[in-house]
């Protein structure tokens, strides 16, 4: 009878685990096209006036994790957003979304790849910044 090799077992148990264990995108080689979850870091400016906005506000969005999917939502609102990096978003703010005076939140959403049927996190959203309006 063959004698099974040392090195075998360990690596039929990574290669079990890499293939089965739904979820483990850091090991699931089917994974590859799960998109992460954006994280925001700042804003180009946190306060700007409610005449910034009537002209229309360019907004800079910084953070990581952003891809062409990404999206700026203020408000519950989805805007049309500009990926410039997987670092930086821009978006327009005007006044047929920010009405006046007050606070704004702003996060980053990412949709879901096209891996969620194999067990794979994918996408989300991001947590939420503060934009004040004066």
């Amino acid at each position: 009878m063959k004698k099974t090799t040392r090195w075998f077992r360990p690596v039929f148990a990574i290669l079990f685990a890499t293939l089965l264990l739904p979820g483990c995108n850091s090991l699931n080689p089917l994974c590859g096209s799960a998109r992460p979850v954006p994280v925001i870091g700042t804003l180009s400016a946190t306060t700007i006036t409610f005449a910034q906005v009537q002209q229309g506000f360019l907004l800079g969005v910084n953070g990581k994790n952003f891809v062409s999917a990404s999206v700026v939502v203020i408000n519950g609102t989805t805007l049309s957003t500009t990926v410039l990096s997987n670092q930086q978003l821009q978006v327009t703010i005007t006044s047929a979304l920010i009405t006046g005076p007050g606070t704004a939140s702003v996060s980053v959403k990412t949709p879901s790849g096209n891996s969620g049927d194999l067990g794979c996190s994918s996408g989300g959203s991001s947590g939420t910044l503060n934009l004040t309006i004066t």
